[in-house]
Order: C-alpha cells, then structure tokens, then sequence
C-alpha cells in the first residue's frame, strides 16, 4: 500500500501545482476567477459483516475531488476608456460567440466597424436595445456608425422661464407703437432632412394680460394665436388651446426642401409680472444628422452614446446573467463560460436590480488570484510532493530489504 499512498500524494500535489500555476499565469487576466483543488481520503473498506466494534477501513490516500471555481469579488480599477465596464455584484455580461452563448466577467469591450458592441476576442456583447425591455431574451448590441444618424423632424417647440413685462403698454394704446421685435426671440428648429431652419416668436401686448403671438416681422403678418395670464401673471391658457407654428423649410434647403410643417408651441412655462422681458431657456425636440463621438455606461448598464450633433442618447442596455450555482459553469476558454446542468438555469436581468450587481463604466474588474497566497500554496504543495517521494522511496528500501533477507 505504501507505494501507493506515494503515488496518489504525488498526483495531488502535482495537481495542486498545476492549478497554482494556472493562477499565477492568470493573474494578470481581467476578470479572471482563481481556481481550487480540492482533496478526498481514500479508504478500503473491510470485506464482509464480522468487522470488530470500532475498526475501520484502512486508509489508502489520496485522490482528486474537484477543482472548483472561486468567484469572489476582484479589485476594480479605473480606466480611460467609455466603454471598459465591471460588475460590481453578481451577475455576468453576455456574450454570443461562434460557439453559441457564453458568459464573462471581462469588460474589457470595444466596438467593430458595424457599431457591434465586441470583446478583445470579436465575442458580441448582447443586452436590449430598447433600455426598458430587460429580463427577455437579449440580443446582439450595435450602435449607428457609418451615416451616423439621420437628423429628426421638430415636433414641439416650447418657451421654459420666459417673462413678458407686466408694465408694456397695450400696443393698440400707444404711440409711437412699441416695434414687434420688442418682444421676440428666435431657435433653430430642423425639417425632416435634418436642415437647421430658423423660427421666430414675437409677441404683442393686446388688453389685459393678453398678449398677441406673431411669428413673423411682417406688418401685414396676422397673430398665429393669444396667450392670456391671470392676475399674478400666471399662464392660464392660449387661442387656440393647441398653438402652432407653421415652418417653411424652402428658405434653409433651396435646392430639395421637404414639404412645410407644424410645430407645436408650448408657452405653459411662461409668466408676466414686474421683470423685464426675459426667455432663459427654448427647447425643440428636433436635431441635425449627426455620427457618434463617444459612449459611456450607466450604473444600470445604459449605454448613453453622444453624437457629433450635441445629440445624447440611450442606444441600449447591457444584460447581466446569473446562475443558481455559478461554480457549476465550465470554462470555455477566452476567459468565458458556458452552461452547464450543474450551474442551473440562466436568469437575465439588468444591473441593479434584484441580486444583480452594477457596472462600473470606465473601469475593469482584476483577477480575483492572490499572488501571495498562491506562492505559499506552490511551497506548500513542493513539500508535500517531497514527502511523498520521500515515502515512495521509504518503502522502496523496506521492500529491498525484505528482498535481501536471508
């Protein structure tokens, strides 16, 4: 038995060895998980049922039980690129690879020529791309490049913290008249080609906390419409209720302009007290064409991307996975890992939510390896590997000697 007691402690220690190696050579790896080897007793047991009272088997040594994954949190590092990420937590980043899906901690991501969100290995990073449908089946991201986006058509046009002075005359009562551009200030809106148009807004007081709604210097120009105030200056309303402007785009884009079109003006956020005439703030919901000029990464794995129009946008979220039994995934190489019936059944889920963790955008996770313990684990197992040579070679000399007795 004695030189099989060697041999298996041998085997142990050897695979020790190769799973501290493994470590250390990984340790460098972003968001690589250490490894384990764990250990059984071997023992024969007695045959037959006339056993003594507290006998037991004879111990026979050692063998392999498992290498286990260990998935404990590695260090997080900034970074200087938008779209490195690391999951703070539990979870997994999804990956679609030749092979099929597999699963990773490595955030180390980049985009392709298509705008598809890829690893260092060309591995696709899948999430959703409408950022508010998470928990289904997620899919291969991808960002507009290329063209970039087309520009959008103004919808709305609203006047934010905008104040008409309380002590203008009514224009019917004064003389001379007060000029139209008094009162007035202009924004881009775009057309459906994405055409920047300049728009004009003037208004005109006319009785009482009524004030006429031009959109044009035209003296012969009649009002589009009425915003009327109580009597703290409050909005109260407008004539017609859904005020408009129509915009002809053939000025701005001579040569193929689109057809006119209406542009809803909301004058809700605005007031009339003692202050002069003052708009701090209009805002439309169109914009020029524009390509992407960078991206970055919510805590909740929105990918914002920002474009050369001034343009930021959600274009998608990151899916995060997780398992029952993490330690039940196989490696598959590439620092990814792939499902098994050990590991149960996967559930995607966006980060923060639930068990899940969060991202960490500009930043990647690190080895999890302690380099530390690893090198006292390989001296650890270099003496246990010397001592069971050494018992190999013990029983080696008792052998010779039983042979050479005479």
């Amino acid at each position: 038995m004695g030189f099989y007691h060697g041999l298996s402690g041998l085997n142990a220690a050897s695979k020790s060895l190769d799973v501290s190696g493994h470590n250390i050579a990984n340790s460098n790896t972003v968001g690589f998980k250490k490894s384990r080897a764990e250990f059984n007793e071997m023992v024969a047991s007695a045959m037959g049922t006339g056993q003594c009272p507290g006998s037991a088997g004879a111990g026979i040594g050692v063998s392999v039980a498992a290498v286990t994954q260990q998935f404990s949190q590695g260090v997080i590092t900034p970074t200087a690129n938008g779209l490195d990420m690391a999951i703070n937590g539990d979870g997994f980043f999804v990956v679609n690879t030749p092979d099929g899906v597999a699963y990773t901690r490595n955030g180390a991501f980049q985009l392709d020529k298509n705008g598809y969100l890829i690893t260092a290995n060309g591995d696709k990073v899948q999430g959703w791309a409408d950022a508010s449908a998470t928990g289904t089946q997620p899919v291969d991201l991808q960002f507009p490049t290329g063209s970039g986006i087309p520009g959008r058509q103004t919808t709305s046009l609203q006047m934010q913290a905008a104040n008409l002075p309380a002590t203008a005359p009514d224009a019917a009562s004064q003389t001379p008249v007060t000029p139209r551009h008094t009162y007035g200030s202009s924004v881009q809106v775009f057309d459906s080609q994405g055409v920047a148009i300049p728009v004009e807004v003037y208004f005109v007081k006319n009785g009482s906390n009524t004030w006429d709604v031009y959109d044009s210097l035209d003296p012969a120009a009649t009002p589009v419409g009425q915003v009327q105030f109580d009597g703290e200056g409050k909005f109260t309303s407008t004539t017609p209720a859904a005020l408009s402007l129509n915009v002809d785009p053939s000025a701005a884009n001579p040569n193929n302009p689109p057809a006119p079109f209406n542009v809803a003006l909301d004058l809700s956020g605005m007031t009339q007290n003692d202050r002069k005439w003052s708009v701090d703030k209009m805002t439309q919901d169109g914009y020029a064409s524009g390509e992407l000029t960078g991206v970055n990464v919510s805590k909740d794995g929105t990918l914002m991307a920002s474009y050369s129009n001034g343009l930021t946008r959600a274009e998608g979220r990151v899916a995060l996975a997780r398992f029952t039994n993490p330690q039940g995934l196989a490696p598959n190489g590439n620092n990814n890992w792939v499902q098994t019936n050990d590991s149960g059944p996967v559930l995607y889920g966006s980060a923060g939510s639930g068990s899940f963790g969060w991202v960490q955008g500009c930043a990647l996770e690190e080895s999890n390896v302690d380099l530390t313990a690893e090198l006292v684990g390989m001296m650890t197992a270099q003496r246990a590997y010397q001592a069971n040579a050494q018992t190999i070679k013990t029983q080696d000399q008792v052998f010779s000697t039983l042979v050479n007795l005479r």
